[in-house]
């Protein structure tokens, strides 16, 4: 996506992922004759564009992160975003394998390419252009199977177990350090809301506004807290007040209700701003990829449709 920090749309985080089909099983549904493409729906106008997979990837990278990123963390944007397609290719029941939006994946077009970068439009272009290449084909695979390799902004200094967003169950997705993102200059945020802005949101009655039990994840993001007296689970006060992410602290006011949040997603899998301070710092796409997805591989997604 564009720079995420300014232009971000909140993750949609109702999006529900089915289990993992098996890779080497499913290797026939979505490749067939050394080419794979890829049916994207538009969002805007509900229109269904078939791109080549390379082309996809190279428009989803111009999408979720921005260009002046560093090689290595676009490299892993790279295969992290192939891999996604892939995953929800060999998973979707749809007449579209994934969207053009943060539902699943930013994806931007040549001309929006062009209409974003004006006069640097070669540079960058040529620039992602290689980055794509010098990856192509290249997915992440786990046990055998094709990773959801989720990704987000920034974390709040840990990533986030997938059971705890998105209720599935996976090795490669558990909670890891990224302390990079505490060096962002955005890591931390705070917005004000009016009283009645808050219970509106939330919809609760507005007399006292009293906040308890709050439980935290291993994360430290909150899992489920009691708002007057009703019971909501993080994602879902992120989602109803439009937070930057569920590692969030509200402090209720006389003139109105604080609520600082740290980093800015969902939090699982890798984190975009981690990848580029890592890379800054010298390690690899392979080094960032490995970390923030354990224990996961990185293979030719031909080699693997072979065997």
């Amino acid at each position: 996506m564009k720079n995420k920090i300014l232009l971000e749309i909140i993750i949609v985080l109702c999006v529900v992922y089915t289990g993992v089909r098996s890779f080497k099983k499913e290797t026939s549904f979505f490749y067939h004759d050394n080419d794979t493409y890829v049916k994207v729906k538009d969002t805007e106008d509900n229109t269904i564009d078939t791109y080549p997979i390379e082309e996809y990837v190279l428009g989803v990278v111009v999408g979720e992160m921005p260009a002046s990123f560093e090689e290595e963390a676009l490299k892993a944007q790279a295969i992290a975003a192939r891999t996604f397609a892939y995953y929800m290719i060999s998973i979707s029941d749809k007449d579209y394998d994934l969207t053009n939006d943060t539902t699943s994946q930013v994806h931007i077009t040549q001309e929006q390419m062009k209409d974003n970068w004006q006069e640097d439009y070669e540079y960058y272009y040529n620039k992602l252009k290689n980055v794509v290449k010098e990856t192509q084909d290249m997915i992440m695979t786990y046990n055998g199977e094709i990773v959801a390799a989720f990704y987000y902004s920034m974390s709040n200094g840990y990533t986030e177990d997938a059971q705890e967003v998105f209720g599935i169950q996976k090795d490669y997705l558990t909670t890891v350090v990224s302390k990079e993102d505490t060096q962002n200059d955005n890591y931390e945020t705070t917005s004000i809301f009016s009283r009645e802005e808050f219970c509106t949101s939330l919809g609760i009655s507005c007399e006292t506004i009293d906040i308890n039990n709050i439980k935290l994840t291993s994360s430290h993001r909150v899992s489920s807290l009691n708002i007057n007296n009703q019971f909501f689970s993080g994602t879902e006060v992120r989602s109803l007040l439009n937070l930057k992410s569920t590692d969030f602290t509200i402090d209720v006011q006389d003139d109105g209700v604080y609520i600082t949040t740290k980093g800015f997603g969902h939090g699982v899998g890798m984190s975009q701003y981690g990848a580029q301070l890592m890379a800054k710092e010298g390690y690899t796409y392979k080094d960032i990829l490995k970390h923030y997805y354990q224990n996961i591989e990185i293979n030719d997604i031909n080699a693997i449709a072979k065997t």
